[in-house]
């Protein structure tokens, strides 16, 4: 599915979700990825899905929403794998200004380096780049990158990005317990952000099922201590550690939206309730795609939530 949502962001408001990756190409297959293993790692940037294509996703997806009466805040890219692998994802912004939204894209960093990523990332109203460490050694246990990545030139390319780009930056940092939730490794980041200087610094835990069955958010101790030290270094630093609520549109064939949400954005078991009540479909629909072997549904952290069948990685 191309395009997915409206879903609720909390960062962004009402967020149109543009899915410009198939599952799961990324240069990273990070540990607590709630879309599950890569399963393509790669830094080879292609064409995936034309940009005629994408527009016509898009403008249809708008369309409904408009008969729906579904707001929509901003149109994001927040794909499966890393949005900008991509070789057309300056033409899909060019082509999609016209719509009249704002345009966000929310990138792992990992490409930021070359400078035609950044030209491309610059054309977006809010761009979102990922800083969990700034340590190599914390980074490869926790991103798993790309064997030829190099954390360094990823930090200073973020750099060239911040001076460059006029729209509004923010940055994201995923807490993991023990791994980069030290103090040491916390003030490191927090340096590194006082330098880029986003508009806001958000910190996240994983509050959805994570890839690894073994990852921990770090407890309230460590967050306090977390945002202490970034608040230090940073204008603006907020939390992203709250559930973002039940407010999933949809619109369409039912089955096709749920399917099509959960490829990138596991819900609760409660959201997925509300949504098929909302579609008026039975929770037999539910059943069949579970059934099907469709969707997986598990427990986590004392919630059940709802997952596309995640397959096993090749690399």
């Amino acid at each position: 599915m191309i395009t997915f949502g409206p879903v609720p962001s909390r960062r962004l408001g009402r967020s149109l979700g543009i899915n410009n990756i198939p599952p799961k190409v990324c240069p990273y297959s990070c540990v607590y990825c709630q879309v599950g293993a890569t399963t393509e790692m790669t830094l080879e940037r292609r064409d995936f899905y034309s940009p005629d294509e994408i527009l016509k996703r898009v403008e249809e997806k708008v369309k409904e929403a408009r008969e729906a009466g579904e707001k929509i805040d901003f149109l994001s890219f927040v794909p499966d794998g890393e949005p900008t692998l991509d070789a057309n994802l300056g033409q899909h912004i060019a082509l999609l200004r016209p719509l009249g939204f704002p345009i966000a894209v929310i990138s792992n960093a990992s490409l930021i380096p070359r400078e035609d990523v950044r030209q491309e990332l610059a054309q977006a109203d809010w761009v979102s780049l990922k800083a969990d460490t700034v340590q190599t050694p914390t980074w490869r246990k926790l991103n798993r990158p790309h064997g030829n990545l190099s954390l360094s030139a990823i930090l200073e390319g973020s750099l060239v990005f911040a001076e460059m780009f006029s729209g509004t930056l923010v940055s994201e940092t995923m807490l993991v317990s023990d791994i980069n939730d030290s103090e040491a490794e916390l003030t490191a980041v927090g340096d590194f952000l006082g330098t880029l200087n986003p508009s806001a610094a958000y910190i996240s835990v994983p509050i959805r099922p994570p890839y690894q069955t073994w990852v921990r958010s770090p407890d309230e101790t460590r967050l306090m201590l977390a945002y202490q030290i970034l608040a230090e270094r940073v204008r603006k630093v907020e939390y992203l550690t709250r559930y973002e609520g039940e407010a999933f549109a949809s619109l369409g064939n039912t089955g096709e939206a749920l399917l099509s949400i959960l490829a990138v954005h596991p819900m609760r078991e409660d959201a997925v309730s509300a949504f098929l009540s909302r579609a008026g479909a039975e929770q037999e629909l539910l059943i069949h795609l579970v059934e099907k072997g469709l969707l997986t549904r598990i427990n986590y952290r004392g919630e059940f939530f709802y997952i596309r069948h995640r397959i096993k990685p090749v690399c």
